[in-house]
């Protein structure tokens, strides 16, 4: 049986990376200007704009509004690498030169990945393509709705026989400098509720003469955990999370509504759909019991993300090829990304990028408790070093290749 990569695949890869290396310090200085400039979700065109002059000769078709992807290769089928525009609102804290200060920041990694994306794309240019390599630089990943679904509603990728949908993330919560693919579920599908709860107002000496949400409120939150407990196989990773709870104006006056917003996390679709009836069923029956009326919305959001066996094979193999470290238990989350979309164009991976954080951060006003906490994604402190950059390109390069030797396998 022949091994892969085969001697084609791997001088490819050699050329490739040998390319990123190149201009790794081109690419850095791009990262920074890009994270110095982030955009929220949905005004991402400035980053877009950065992009696109970053990649003068290379034709542009815009997508979902202000997202865009190039093409380069041969015609006929191809993969698609996919980093993702749009940054976080929050106040950045890192303290670094070249930190955001407009109330936005890529305290997710995205910066990182659209300047790994565009290494990648520069390498490709100077070398000969087995297929056709798609750079989809995708807006709001980080809202619904997403802008996964907007590009594959656009077809504007139903002409482009696209064979594999390939994507990277820096991950904290991995060894600095391993690599996690993992076939299976890797992301948890992510479903948002938010209850309402109509009670009767009135004055807080007198709550016989009132229906207070409050205490339904408290109840039904109490409950929304028991159900993960008491409902769902302890094997199966599920959570309900409260992220917003509101309710009155003053101490003294018991409110007419009370309202809380969060998130159901699942890995197994039979689980996602229980949770979401067991969740309206417990706010109802629980606020009639005490006299109020629960109003549930549920709002679909992404499905599991599940990365293709024989795409994490191939890009594990290339990986050790490099000499990369490869996780010993493949990196899975109840964290959730739009990229899970994709699998109904095609077969799709996602790789965790193991990253530190980078030494210029300062992080003097942290007292000795919080200093022990992880920073982690969607931290104002976030910030991935800057070697970082080529570990993602390095993993998109590689799942590039394995999309080409998916391509010819099915061919």
């Amino acid at each position: 049986m022949t091994t892969w990569p085969d001697r084609a695949a791997a001088q490819l890869l050699a050329e490739l990376t040998g390319k990123i290396d190149h201009q790794l310090t081109h690419a850095q200085a791009l990262r920074r200007e890009l994270h110095r400039h982030p955009d929220l979700s949905g005004a991402e065109r400035p980053t877009a704009d950065r992009l696109r002059r970053a990649l003068p000769g290379l034709k542009a078709t815009r997508v979902a509004d202000t997202g865009f992807f190039v093409r380069l290769g041969p015609p006929g089928p191809a993969v698609v690498v996919r980093s993702e525009l749009d940054a976080l609102p929050l106040t950045e804290q890192t303290g670094v030169s070249w930190a955001a200060a407009d109330g936005a920041m890529h305290a997710c990694g995205h910066d990182v990945h659209l300047a790994a994306l565009w290494s990648l794309l520069e390498a490709a240019r100077s070398v000969e393509l087995p297929v056709g390599l798609i750079g989809l630089f995708q807006p709001r990943e980080e809202v619904q709705p997403c802008g996964a679904e907007s590009v594959i509603s656009s077809g504007v990728l139903d002409a482009e026989d696209v064979v594999a949908v390939i994507g990277a993330h820096v991950q904290p919560r991995v060894a600095p400098g391993v690599i996690s693919t993992g076939p299976g579920a890797v992301n948890a599908a992510a479903d948002r509720f938010e209850i309402i709860i109509h009670g009767h107002p009135g004055h807080g000496a007198y709550p016989h003469v009132t229906i207070d949400p409050v205490p339904v409120a408290a109840a039904i939150i109490t409950g929304l955990q028991e159900l993960i407990g008491r409902t769902i196989d302890p094997l199966h990773p599920a959570l309900i999370s409260v992220g917003r709870l509101e309710a009155g104006t003053a101490a003294n006056i018991i409110p007419a509504t009370a309202r809380m917003e969060g998130v159901i996390r699942t890995m197994d679709e039979a689980d996602r759909s229980h949770l979401q009836q067991a969740i309206r069923q417990l706010a109802e029956h629980t606020a009639a019991a005490r006299g109020a009326h629960a109003e549930v919305i549920i709002t679909i959001g992404d499905p599991v993300l599940f990365n293709d066996r024989r795409l994490v094979r191939y890009t594990d193999s290339l990986i050790g090829h490099l000499g990369l470290p490869l996780a010993h238990e493949p990196f899975r989350s109840c964290g959730a990304d739009d990229f899970s979309h994709y699998t109904t164009i095609a077969p799709i991976m996602m790789a965790f990028v193991g990253v530190h954080q980078d030494p210029t951060v300062r992080l003097r006003h942290r007292s000795d408790a919080l200093a022990r906490q992880e920073i982690g994604l969607h931290h104002p402190e976030f910030l991935p070093s800057e070697d970082s950059v080529r570990a993602v390109a390095f993993t998109l390069a590689s799942g590039y290749l394995a999309g080409t030797q998916l391509a010819h396998d099915q061919g």
